[in-house]
């Protein structure tokens, strides 16, 4: 759920990056927080503990355009990939205006993007949520290791994309379909919020 502001004419959409552990998630925000200037950033706060890089989120308010007048900021987050921090999950999870899920490209992480996928229909489906009306793409990460141990963007669509939301092959470290996924994403819900907008 976007806020409004009225008083400073800003709204502030949220974006979540969702998906299983180690799929890359961190990576994608560490990398447009490098990219973006100082002056369109806000700080990035990552809660990590010894056994998980990532525990709560990583926060990073974006300037973007504007609708009707307002300006736009996103603040993007990550959640936790182990299902065992699920509680942290729907927190961060509550409120979102879109998603980002993040699939790890290897064969035999298949399962576990099918997991979280899941999980990620179900917490929505808690906060009265339909998975089908949220503004989301799927980026395929690590698709620059080698073809025998990763499945293709094909695949990974027939496999993960249900819905048929736009889709990114991925190497989040070296940056490639980092901003494309962050674009893809931010343009429906922006699209969104304009359908929305009175007048």
């Amino acid at each position: 759920m976007s806020l409004v502001n009225f008083t400073n004419k800003e709204i502030t959409c949220k974006i979540v990056y969702y998906g299983p552990g180690r799929s890359g998630k961190t990576t994608n925000l560490l990398y447009v927080h490098s990219q973006v200037p100082t002056d369109r950033k806000g700080k990035m706060v990552s809660l990590a503990t010894t056994t998980e890089r990532t525990l709560f989120f990583d926060f990073l308010p974006i300037e973007l355009g504007t609708i009707s007048g307002f300006s736009t900021r996103f603040q993007l987050y990550t959640v936790p990939g182990q299902i065992y921090y699920n509680a942290t999950r729907k927190l961060v999870l509550n409120g979102a205006d879109g998603i980002v899920f993040v699939a790890d490209s290897q064969a035999r992480q298949l399962d576990e993007n099918l997991e979280s996928m899941r999980n990620l229909q179900e917490n929505l489906l808690a906060e009265g949520v339909d998975i089908r009306t949220l503004p989301m793409v799927i980026q395929y990460n690590k698709q620059d290791l080698p073809s025998d141990l990763i499945l293709s963007k094909e695949e990974l669509d027939e496999t993960l994309n249900f819905r048929e939301v736009p889709s990114f092959k991925a190497n989040a470290i070296a940056g490639e379909g980092v901003f494309e996924s962050l674009k893809g994403v931010s343009e429906l819900v922006l699209r969104r919020l304009g359908e929305e907008a009175p007048g």
